[in-house]
């Protein structure tokens, strides 16, 4: 069987984690979850711009050991939530980074759209800015990705065009 790596992303509040988990079931596979929220939960203190360098380097490693020992992956986030992430918050992003999002290749990219409603969460910062957000997301997923399918919509619609986005682009996933 061929491998997939089918990488979730989209700025913050717009259902990838459990976007992730619902097609790891339904596939019967596992997904990466984000390391930010457990690296962000034990810090301690505030994050710096080199925590997002750190951030990136172990997601990728967790990204590349899950796909050494599975077929079928998915992926809480990638690196365009850390570029944009640093570019937003610092004006700046680490050349690692800028340099390991053109070397990494996905399946499949589901861009999740921002019509779900915000909701709190301490990790997160920007509830007034999802409109500009989404517009750097939907930019730059189109720059360094491909395929790319967006998904929109609430409670099962969502899960139900990222199965669609899945059949279309990656057929051979499906038994």
């Amino acid at each position: 069987m061929k491998k997939y790596k089918i990488a979730i992303t989209g700025p913050e509040s717009t259902g990838k984690t459990t976007l992730a988990e619902q097609l790891a079931v339904y596939f019967n596979t596992i997904w990466v979850p984000e390391f930010a929220r457990s690296y962000l939960e034990t810090l301690g203190r505030p994050y710096h711009y080199n925590d997002i360098l750190l951030i990136a380097k172990e997601q990728m490693k967790k990204e590349d050991e899950a796909f050494a020992n599975h077929d079928v992956i998915f992926l809480d986030t990638e690196l365009l939530v850390t570029k944009i992430w640093c570019e937003y918050k610092y004006g700046q992003c680490h050349s690692w980074i800028l340099d390991e999002i053109k070397r990494r290749k996905y399946d499949l990219v589901l861009l999740c759209n921002i019509d779900l409603p915000w909701t709190y969460d301490p990790q997160r910062e920007h509830p007034h800015k999802r409109q500009e957000l989404w517009t750097l997301y939907k930019s730059q997923a189109y720059t360094f990705y491909h395929p790319i399918e967006i998904v929109s919509g609430q409670g099962n619609e969502r899960f139900d065009q990222a199965i669609l986005a899945i059949r279309k682009w990656l057929p051979g996933i499906f038994k």
